[in-house]
């Protein structure tokens, strides 16, 4: 099922003078005294880029908003009726929070800016924004914010309703951003690339959001080979016969309790330069397609959201898909495990033993400890296979939602890529926060009959998402560098649509992702 995609231009003429159904302009809140007297109101600012829009309300366009309760806030959308004044017959203010201090807003306000005005104008066709860019060499960031913000705030969900619902308006189906000159090339480029990023992270939406029913891991994965099948990519995939025949031992226990037997999907992109270009990059994915947590099963309440256990393999093999677009001059190879932890009488159960991949042997305690068993195996095979970073995500523990919250990452691994991590993930509006591996919590996994425990051998849950990082860590081998990107809550959103944020699956961290590409294939 795929999702409607909103199409993006530029457009440099005068946006009083656009022919679109609604124009976004972007105002601040600004506080300023009250007639000299010692309290402060909060009166607006508008930002650059309504300039034309402002000479033509004579000058009554902030007052006017005001009176409709516009406050600047950010991500605050207020529509006014044009009523002739200009070509649009609506103007959306969008909020932008108070104005920088002799700067134009950082691309992630701008990029929250744009998703929220561009969502809220759903029903209309055509939407131009006018909002602030910079005129120096933050230009090309702050242009790629706005275009992401537009076309992920877009984004909605095909969804399952047999009847038309008269109060589910369409999504905006083309929006056009203003700049100085729509022929710069610089500009194009961005645009151009934000078209291909949000189409992925629109891709992997769609997957996380599908029903679980009707994206068991056979169809996860047939649908993740055609679609990179399609992109050009060079695809395998290693059904339970061929993942048992191969040792991996960790897909083969989470998937036997299911009747819809596991996978493992390898995407491979080779650069124009061949395979020993450079840097080799290897993703990895988790694809619990649902997660009942097996024999120790969770409690009903909220189990629904369980079809987006597979988020972290759905947001790899999307980036796969953009990867084949954008064409890095880095070799990336993605593996996608994907299994469905169900309760039966094959099960596995807590106190079984599982040789991995790699020839280690683990302690299953905990069957709701699904994720490290499949990822491991992956890890391993990542490795085997050749590569110099590894960058693997997953929604795997609860301890990341505890410990960070619904919208930061944590990040576990070797130092220097964490970083690396956390810088990409400020950049594109993906926030993660790198954690230790203390060799206390690993002294914890200690097992009396494996190799490992797969959680601590007490069951003592402090710490519990570094328990995760420190269980994958041995399945990584010394000359790799390693990223765990621990998503439990920013894979997926349950609250009311926010910013770019739509309901459901977020996409995280598909632009992360391929912001490492990139700065592994211009940094090494």
């Amino acid at each position: 099922m795929t999702s409607p995609i909103t199409t993006l231009s530029l457009v440099d003429t005068d946006p009083a003078e656009l022919p679109v159904d609604a124009i976004v302009i972007g105002v601040h809140s600004q506080s300023g005294e009250v007639d000299g007297a010692a309290g402060f109101a909060s009166t607006l600012l508008l930002a650059t880029g309504a300039e034309s829009i402002a000479v033509a309300f004579d000058g009554k366009l902030t007052e006017t908003l005001a009176l409709l309760g516009a406050t600047g806030a950010p991500g605050e959308v207020v529509k006014l009726a044009t009523l002739g004044t200009i070509t649009a017959p609506l103007v959306a203010a969008v909020g932008l929070g108070p104005e920088p201090t002799g700067a134009a807003p950082a691309p992630e306000p701008l990029r929250r800016a744009a998703g929220a005005a561009v969502r809220a104008l759903a029903g209309s066709a055509t939407v131009a924004l006018t909002l602030p860019l910079p005129d120096d060499e933050d230009m090309p960031a702050a242009l790629r914010a706005v275009a992401e913000g537009a076309l992920l705030g877009g984004y909605r969900f095909a969804g399952y309703k047999t009847r038309p619902q008269p109060s589910r308006r369409p999504a905006v189906a083309s929006v056009a951003v203003h700049v100085p000159d729509a022929a710069d090339q610089t500009a194009q480029t961005e645009i151009a690339r934000a078209a291909i990023v949000a189409g992925a992270v629109a891709h992997s939406r769609d997957w996380v959001n599908s029903a679980p029913n009707e994206l068991r891991p056979p169809a996860f994965a047939d649908a993740v080979a055609a679609a990179a099948r399609d992109a050009g990519l060079t695809v395998e995939v290693l059904d339970e016969k061929a993942l048992a025949a191969g040792g991996y031992g960790g897909i083969i226990a989470v998937g036997q309790g299911s009747e819809a037997p596991p996978r493992l999907v390898k995407l491979s992109y080779t650069p124009a330069g061949g395979a020993g270009y450079g840097k080799r990059v290897a993703l990895v994915g988790k694809g619990i397609t649902f997660d009942t947590g097996g024999v120790s099963i969770k409690p009903a309440q909220g189990m629904w959201e369980m079809k987006s256990d597979m988020a972290g393999a759905a947001a790899v093999g999307a980036a796969m898909l953009a990867v084949a677009e954008l064409k890095p001059a880095v070799a990336v190879t993605a593996y996608l495990p994907m299994a469905e932890n169900m309760p039966s009488g094959a099960a596995y159960r807590p106190g079984d033993v599982v040789t991995m991949f790699n020839g280690k042997r683990v302690e299953v305690l905990n069957t709701d400890a699904e994720g490290r068993m499949i990822l491991g195996d992956a890890m391993a095979r990542a490795c085997a296979d050749g590569c110099d970073y590894l960058l693997e995500t997953s929604t795997l523990t609860g301890g990341q939602v505890i410990a960070l919250g619904k919208r930061i990452a944590g990040v576990m691994g070797t130092s220097e890529l964490c970083a690396r991590v956390q810088t990409a993930g400020d950049t594109v509006g993906e926030p993660a926060w790198p954690m230790p591996l203390p060799d206390d919590v690993r002294k914890g996994m200690e097992s009396e009959v494996a190799d490992i425990s797969q959680v601590n051998a007490g069951m003592d849950r402090a710490g519990h998402m570094l328990q995760g990082g420190v269980f994958l860590r041995e399945f990584v081998t010394d000359d790799v560098s390693w990223a765990h990107i621990d998503i439990a809550g920013p894979g997926y959103h349950s609250g009311e649509p926010t910013g770019y944020w739509t309901k459901g699956g977020t996409g995280v961290p598909v632009r992360t992702l391929l912001e490492l590409i990139d700065d592994v294939a211009a940094n090494g």
